[in-house]
């Protein structure tokens, strides 16, 4: 009741992976003192990690505490050990410590968000080759997720204020994606994000587009058949139930023409075809949401950077934008 009352909510942060750029954009990101105004952040890594990048960063006014009984304080960066022993910081580098401490880092995250602890939750990035074990046998934060919190489907959102895209099929083999493009799939899909757009935007009507799988929206058959039989069938069913849900549109024209401003979501069909265009508009300040749970789960839309980790020129602005949205999203979906 406390926290509806405050309206702050508790943001979790975990940290990624610790050899990448998660620790510093995450620091960065909070040492905007006026962002304890708007939330209580709440990281799960490491105090001993943090003090490293502290230091390394010259962020020495920046003052977090450890909090052992899981109390989170109102107005402090709050930090939940993870792990205690001393993991070897390898910057720039992959390594079994850094995927433990990753894995460590989301799992323990997950808990407290499955038992109310924290409101939200946002996802430092991880390294998906690195992090593979026994406890973590997916393709990414999203897929693991939607099962954690038991599902039937999620999609994936990137989001740039009124830019919203989603993704058919994620991360696949493009062998693969042709064959994933079912009226099944996709209609879950449209579903996931009209739901999202009502429940965690607050658009009462949401404008829907779809983009068409093949070059030109197929050419009417003559480039692929999904367009003909799947996908106009599917939108005109929709029509028919009353939504506004248009296209299949050509890719290429629809974001070359400015068409993608026309729309409050975007549904692509594979990884590539909504991300590109995505990252070209928005690359720093774009946020990755997973739309479809019942809890709610930011990133930033960048990986662990590697090549900068360790190098002070890595901006904070879309672990920033993610931190904002999962608050936002947590205001929208408590005043619905």
């Amino acid at each position: 009741m406390n926290k509806i009352k405050n309206n702050i909510p508790r943001i979790g942060i975990t940290i990624g992976d610790i050899n990448g750029i998660g620790p510093e954009v995450i620091l960065k990101s909070l040492a905007h003192s006026k962002i304890l105004d708007y939330v209580t952040p709440v990281i799960y890594g490491s105090t001993k990690t943090l003090s490293y990048y502290r230091k390394n960063f010259k962020l020495d006014d920046l003052q977090y505490i450890r909090v052992k009984d899981e109390e989170f304080i109102p107005k402090k960066i709050n930090v939940v050990n993870c792990w205690e022993e001393v993991i070897e910081i390898t910057v720039g580098q992959p390594t079994p410590e850094a995927a433990r401490a990753s894995r460590l880092s989301l799992m323990k995250a997950v808990e407290d968000l499955r038992n109310d602890k924290i409101d939200a939750l946002v996802t430092g990035p991880i390294n998906k080759h690195n992090i593979q074990s026994e406890d973590f046998n997916f393709p990414g934060h999203t897929e693991y997720l939607t099962k954690e919190f038991e599902s039937k489907d999620s999609l994936m959102l990137l989001i740039n204020g009124d830019l919203r895209i989603g993704v058919v099929t994620g991360h696949i083999p493009v062998s693969e994606i042709s064959k994933n493009i079912t009226t099944k799939k996709v209609r879950s899909k449209i579903d996931i994000l009209e739901s999202s757009l009502r429940k965690d935007f607050g658009i009462n009507k949401p404008r829907i587009a779809v983009l068409g799988l093949n070059p030109h929206s197929s050419d009417k058959g003559l480039i692929g058949k999904e367009e003909e039989e799947i996908l106009i069938p599917l939108i005109e069913s929709l029509k028919n139930e009353g939504k506004l849900i248009f296209g299949p549109f050509p890719a290429d024209g629809f974001f070359g023409d400015g068409k993608f401003r026309q729309y409050d979501g975007i549904l692509a069909m594979y990884h590539d075809q909504g991300l590109i265009p995505f990252k070209t508009l928005a690359f720093e300040t774009g946020v990755n949401f997973t739309a479809g749970l019942s809890i709610i789960r930011t990133s930033p839309d960048h990986g662990t950077a590697y090549s900068i980790a360790g190098t002070n020129v890595a901006t904070e602005s879309s672990m920033r934008e993610a931190i904002f949205l999962a608050k936002d999203i947590w205001k929208n979906r408590i005043n619905d």
